[in-house]
């Protein structure tokens, strides 16, 4: 293993305290909770809205904390879930007047520490609401969920549900919209190779030289198949195959298409990507209005990518439009 650490241990303390201090003017850490949250946050006037999951899917989701994204993010070490009581000092320190709404992406150990911390939340007087996003295809149980994965659909989520509070939404409004923009995304993803954690010291998984995953998850969890490699053209059209038919989406359907990027693929692999799913989805009278091309849900360095398609509507398409301010800069 080749990686810029010190201790493996210290790997995500670092990493969020970088992000602090690269942002001063935006952004707090507090160490004690792996809690990144905005400076001006909680606010009287929005509801506040935080994620966690675990590190390792960067810039999902520290780097997505943010003007008309999330307020805070408590994420727990790389592929784990934050504890229960990070999750709970962070709703606690987050509280508004408002409330607060907590976005988890369906995983077991997700689900089970922001529902305990809602609890505890709850009895403490706390308004607060959880939102389970669910985008994945691939597989309806996976060895870490009941019911489908949340993976880089939970961008359009936050994205959405951002907006609207920026605009003054209030909590019960942020719910629906956050639970019709997950109704109508569906992701799916594959592997060219493993990743490898930090702790571990090696890759997660084993795939041949000549092999990839298909449906693979964000964590490296086993997908639909262990298929040999095709060509991109044949990748994609696999894909959105599955997405497609899920919804299912149907001509005349205007979407947002993201090309994600799982950490380790070239901008220009995605973008070749970006091109043939372009023209295959015209082709059946479906058209892109919006299009993400890039990392918006990595896992750690594997290298492969994932295709997420909504359904847009002039409110989703609006909240996507809105002005958001985050820690990523593009120059």
């Amino acid at each position: 293993m080749k990686k810029f650490l010190d201790d493996p241990k210290q790997f995500v303390p670092q990493m969020l305290e970088g992000l602090a201090l690269a942002n001063p003017d935006t952004l707090v850490y507090v160490p004690e909770y792996n809690l990144i949250q905005r400076a001006d946050s909680p606010s009287v006037d929005r509801v506040s809205i935080v994620q966690g999951s675990g590190s390792g899917h960067e810039p999902a989701h520290v780097m997505n904390v943010g003007k008309g994204m999330l307020s805070a993010a408590c994420p727990g070490d790389v592929f784990a879930a934050p504890p229960v009581d990070y999750v709970y000092e962070t709703v606690k320190r987050l509280a508004s007047p408002r409330g607060v709404l907590l976005l988890v992406n369906n995983y077991t150990g997700d689900r089970m520490a922001f529902e305990m911390a809602e609890e505890l939340s709850v009895a403490d007087g706390i308004n607060v609401r959880t939102l389970f996003v669910d985008d994945d295809v691939s597989v309806q149980d996976s060895l870490y969920t009941v019911g489908r994965r949340g993976v880089a659909g939970n961008f359009f989520v936050m994205k959405a549900v951002g907006a609207a509070a920026e605009a003054g939404a209030d909590l019960e409004e942020l719910v629906r919209i956050g639970e019709k923009v997950n109704a109508v995304t569906r992701s799916m993803g594959v592997a060219l190779t493993a990743c490898t954690p930090p702790s571990k010291g090696s890759p997660l998984f084993d795939l041949a030289g000549d092999e990839i995953e298909l449906g693979v998850g964000i964590h490296g969890e086993p997908g639909r198949e262990r298929a040999k490699i095709a060509p991109a053209s044949e990748l994609v059209d696999t894909l959105l195959d599955a997405l497609v038919t899920d919804l299912p989406f149907s001509s005349g359907d205007r979407v947002a298409l993201m090309v994600n990027g799982l950490g380790g693929t070239p901008i220009s692999e995605l973008y070749l990507l970006y091109g043939i799913a372009h023209k295959r989805l015209a082709a059946q009278g479906i058209t892109v209005g919006r299009n993400y091309i890039g990392e918006y849900c990595t896992s750690l360095d594997m290298a492969g990518a994932s295709l997420t398609l909504v359904r847009l509507d002039e409110e989703i398409e609006d909240l996507l439009a809105a002005p958001a301010e985050v820690p990523i800069r593009v120059f």
